[in-house]
């Protein structure tokens, strides 16, 4: 049998007017020589970010090692246990007053990937440090389509005080290029899905009003590139390639049914109508972040990019959530003052928030990705800059670690670490996981430990 050295290329794109679509990684892409190794798979890095902090008597596990439970807000993760590290005892310093006075959620959020006491400013002299997906993204972004994706659900301007003096652009953005550029996260899903998959030729919302009135799909425009694709491709990665084409349609069908429900309420009003939105926006939040990241997923599947960021929603949150019983502010009820009945509520926030991202940690389990799954082959960082949102703690932060991390790290685990180690001293770990050497991050004091410990 003659054995071809040539494989189709990994920035192999379907061509359509108005569309540039990516492909999962196939067999074909895999030399044919090197077809029997084990198959290459990109590491990718990503951080859910939530705000306003957590109940921690429902997290934080009571044994350490691998026999810890899974109670409260950690019950979601029971279907990926062995997926998950709980990290207890890390901290966020620079996210405290250190004679700033007021303002910690917009601490929280300047200093949670940079370990950097934000200049308190109003004005346009904001002063943050570099966070830890900018320095992987600088390093490494340049093999991607994208350095880097930073998406949210909430967001607001970079003008402005937005907490006791600190400007906007603090509490808007977790993720900073440099000391003086934050980059707020794109809240459109539909300017997401036309990034991934437009060719620079997009589409006015009148355009996209009408095809999403007859049902049309902008894959329409790929099918031939796809057929003849298609026909060249074995058993296996036909398979591949339906069951790709069939999620991005399903992706891209779920945000017409938002941009048409929008155009049919011109008021733009949702079950939540005390939060603003973009145009063209799910009106459940549950089906918002669901559909944010499906967005991240297919990006992550692409190799559009390996790097993201997440907000689920700002610092000082005032997003209701009334699906689940709860019209109260969010960032209200978290100075709850010990009031059970604001507590349990909390409590209902912090366990749907753990939902959507379990589900989300699911679906990458569920999709094959060179020797293992998406999952295999992730690691992926879940929290608050906040601990107790009551007391505005930057201390024993709720953070979890999820991912194979290609197989760096020991998962399945609860562990603490002394009180006041830097939190930095993760993303270290994570950056050298990467392939990214950096001599510090923020307020780091070295590499983070036990992460690869098989007895603890």
């Amino acid at each position: 049998m003659l054995l071809s050295k040539k494989a189709l290329s990994r920035r192999t794109l379907l061509r359509g007017f108005g569309s540039a679509l990516a492909l999962p990684a196939l067999d074909a892409m895999v030399p044919a020589l090197a077809r029997g190794a084990a198959k290459a798979a990109p590491l990718r890095m990503a951080f859910v970010y939530v705000p306003n902090g957590i109940v921690m008597k429902h997290w934080t596990p009571e044994a350490e090692g691998r026999d810890f439970a899974l109670n409260g807000a950690l019950e979601p993760f029971a279907a990926v246990r062995e997926q998950i590290m709980v990290l207890s005892g890390l901290t966020q310093n620079n996210g405290r007053a250190l004679g700033d006075g007021p303002g910690d959620h917009a601490r929280a959020a300047a200093s949670y990937l940079t370990g950097f006491h934000p200049r308190k400013t109003e004005g346009a002299d904001i002063h943050n440090g570099v966070s830890v997906d900018q320095v992987a993204a600088q390093a490494i972004g340049q093999g991607t389509r994208f350095p880097s994706l930073e998406l949210g659900l909430e967001g607001g301007g970079l003008v402005g005080n937005c907490d006791s003096g600190y400007s906007c652009a603090y509490t808007n953005s977790i993720s900073w290029r440099s000391e003086q550029t934050p980059l707020p996260p794109e809240l459109n899903p539909r300017a997401v899905f036309e990034r991934l998959f437009g060719d620079g030729e997009l589409h006015d919302r009148a355009t996209r009003l009408k095809l999403a009135k007859q049902d049309r799909s902008l894959l329409d425009f790929v099918l031939e590139d796809a057929s003849k694709l298609r026909r060249s491709l074995g058993a296996t990665d036909q398979l591949k390639l339906d069951e790709y084409l069939g999620s991005v349609r399903e992706i891209e069908h779920r945000i017409q049914i938002a941009e048409k429900q929008d155009f049919e309420n011109r008021d733009n009003k949702s079950n939540d109508p005390s939060m603003p939105k973009p145009a063209g926006v799910p009106v459940t939040f549950e089906e918002y972040a669901r559909l944010m990241f499906d967005l991240m997923t297919v990006a992550f599947q692409t190799d559009s990019t390996r790097i993201a960021t997440y907000l689920v929603g700002r610092e000082g949150s005032n997003r209701t959530y009334r699906s689940i019983g709860v019209p109260d502010a969010h960032h209200g009820i978290s100075h709850h003052m010990g009031n059970q009945e604001k507590i349990d509520k909390l409590a209902k926030i912090n366990r749907l928030h753990a939902e959507l991202f379990a589900g989300f940690l699911k679906r990458l389990q569920s999709l094959p990705d060179g020797d293992g799954t998406m999952l295999d082959h992730t690691m992926i960082v879940y929290g608050s800059g906040l601990s107790d949102g009551n007391a505005h703690a930057h201390d024993d932060l709720p953070l979890l670690l999820a991912g194979g991390a290609n197989g760096a790290f020991k998962m399945g685990r609860h562990v603490k670490y002394p009180k006041e180690t830097p939190l930095n001293n993760l993303f270290l770990s994570m950056l050298d996981t990467m392939g990214v050497k950096a001599e510090s991050l923020g307020d780091s004091s070295g590499r983070l430990p036990r992460l690869t410990d098989l007895t603890a």
